[in-house]
């Protein structure tokens, strides 16, 4: 069995820590300096992880493989799998014709570009986040501000913004049970406590997303809404994290958030909304382009009819939610352990308490993903849109064309994470944040943003560095719960730069890949402003109220 070695640079920790971090200045350079496609920058990132990994760490090739093929396959399935079944179901409305008469009874209830910003990006995706999570809300709400008129970029950077709320709680809450698995803390401390370092975030989240996108002007106009939508998600988190329901948190959140300005939309409308902000057509997110043409009127029956895409989909997620029936389609889910791989590296303290096998089966859950549910709800959308046979194959078709180099980007940046967690330096790069001593519940929440940023994935990095924060919590004489729970907390703002995010999002909006160094270098500023915030929470529960932590 071959041990994992975390300082492989003369015995020394600042200098391994300088190393490991290669593959990652590989992906920024590339993509955010040298402007080069996501597809490229991935593969380019991948091949730098993995000569360190051999070079340097002395990692086995034959292991080294192994640990890309595993991360490719779990790229693929389940996240690629949700992407190409989330931007599937848009393609259906648009073949069916529906997507206008869509358009029509959201502007109804506003035309005003801020408003629909968030009641999709941020209300609905976070939903959506709750429900399904892997890359679906970002697939699908993206997809349909593209739609309704935004511009690619804009509507692609807007739900990467949006969707940092519900993130800890994703796919019914996955992120947070997977912590509790992998550190032994009780489930309902931790969602407590994730729920509460995220609070100062989900308040200020909506108001932020319309400041950087309409300017203080923007933003003054839509107060309200934005006072409403934060308060009603914030409130439902900490509500529904402390109950028998917290698995539901986000879920219940989203559908709080989405209410509140449904009911607030219907006595209130913002005074400004003729001055710019209702046009959809707008090159930039200062400027709104001419007045929109007038709307038609449409019966109930054929707006419930555009919608029932959607409508299906909503429903399709929760059952896929839904513990029993999971149950059930879990029974003919396929658990491989990973070939050349599964229990033959050996992770060593102090990044776990005692010397134990790193383990790699990969669950083909082809019926229980959140995939399979989405591509449900594509093809009885289909057939409730009227959608013919061959309409539905071209959907099929374009969708997979569309795609294609995302899902090649995917697989690549799962990979590229893969090889650094099974050759030690991902945990390299967690003990040199680890190190920090007085300021480690500041540098806590920035390890589990490392982590989403590698991965992609709020999971994945609960599962990475959980034990770690623990051990490294108990050290300190801190509360592991609190420090577990920032891991969780502070990945949810390394969700918005992740290459698989940047990816998905390019893919839901047929940006151009040229834009996708944009996106990164959009979105980045953003993200370590925002971990920030939830660093300076943690410090503040840590040592001013600490009573807030349960």
């Amino acid at each position: 069995m071959w041990q994992q070695n975390y300082t492989p640079v003369a015995n020394s920790l600042p200098l391994s820590t300088l190393v490991a971090a290669v593959p990652i200045f590989a992906l920024l350079v590339l993509l955010g300096v040298m402007r080069k496609p996501a597809w490229m920058a991935s593969l380019v990132g991948l091949g730098t992880a993995a000569l360190v990994a051999a070079g340097v760490y002395g990692m086995p090739l034959g292991k080294l493989f192994a640990a890309a093929t595993y991360g490719a396959a779990f790229g693929l399935l389940p996240i690629g799998w949700v992407v190409f079944a989330a931007i599937l179901l848009y393609r259906v409305t648009l073949e069916s014709g529906k997507f206008d008469l869509l358009k029509d009874s959201i502007g109804h209830i506003t035309e005003d570009a801020r408003l629909q910003a968030l009641l999709i990006a941020f209300a609905f995706g976070a939903f959506i986040e709750g429900a399904s999570g892997f890359g679906t809300p970002v697939a699908v709400a993206a997809a349909m501000l593209v739609g309704l008129g935004f511009v690619p970029f804009y509507a692609a950077a807007i739900c990467l913004l949006a969707n940092t709320a519900g993130v800890a709680f994703g796919a019914i809450g996955i992120p947070v049970a997977t912590l509790a698995v992998t550190t032994g803390l009780p489930l309902d401390r931790l969602s407590v406590a994730v729920a509460r370092i995220c609070t100062p975030a989900s308040l200020l989240v909506p108001a932020y997303l319309i400041l950087v996108m309409y300017g203080r002007k923007g933003l003054r106009g839509v107060l309200p809404a934005v006072a409403v939508c934060g308060i009603a998600y914030t409130a439902a988190q900490l509500l529904v994290s402390n109950s028998v329901l917290a698995p539901l948190t986000g879920v219940l959140a989203g559908i709080a958030a989405l209410v509140a300005l449904v009911v607030l939309l219907r006595v209130w409308k913002p005074r400004d909304s003729g001055s710019g902000w209702a046009s959809l057509k707008s090159a930039s997110p200062s400027q709104a382009g001419g007045a929109s043409a007038p709307r038609a009127r449409h019966t109930a029956l054929e707006v419930a009819h555009a919608w029932a895409p959607y409508a299906l989909l909503v429903v399709c997620v929760l059952l896929w939610g839904y513990k029993p029936l999971q149950a059930q389609f879990n029974k003919v889910s396929i658990a491989i352990n990973w070939p050349g791989l599964h229990n033959t590296i050996e992770r060593m303290p102090p990044v776990v308490a005692k010397p134990s096998p790193y383990a790699a089966t990969y669950n083909f859950n082809w019926l229980a993903t959140p995939g399979t549910g989405c591509l449900f709800a594509a093809f009885l959308g289909a057939i409730a849109a009227g959608l013919k046979p061959r309409q539905f194959a071209r959907a099929v078709g374009h969708t997979a064309k569309q795609l294609a180099l995302a899902e090649l980007t995917l697989a690549a940046v799962l990979g590229l994470a893969f090889v650094m967690n099974y050759s030690g330096a991902t945990a390299t790069l967690g003990l040199a944040f680890a190190a920090t001593g007085v300021l480690f519940p500041f540098f806590s929440a920035l390890l589990g943003w490392m982590g989403v940023f590698l991965t992609g994935s709020d999971t994945s990095a609960n599962a990475l560095f959980g034990t770690l924060q623990v051990v490294t919590s108990t050290k300190l004489g801190m509360n592991p719960v609190l420090m577990a729970a920032a891991n969780s907390a502070g990945g949810v703002m390394g969700k918005m730069i992740s290459l698989t995010s940047i990816a998905v999002a390019a893919a839901a909006t047929s940006m151009k890949r040229a834009e996708e160094y944009r996106l990164l270098r959009f979105t980045l500023k953003h993200s370590m402003l925002l971990a920030g915030v939830i660093g300076l929470t943690v410090m503040f529960i840590a040592y001013v109220a600490p009573g807030w932590a349960p």
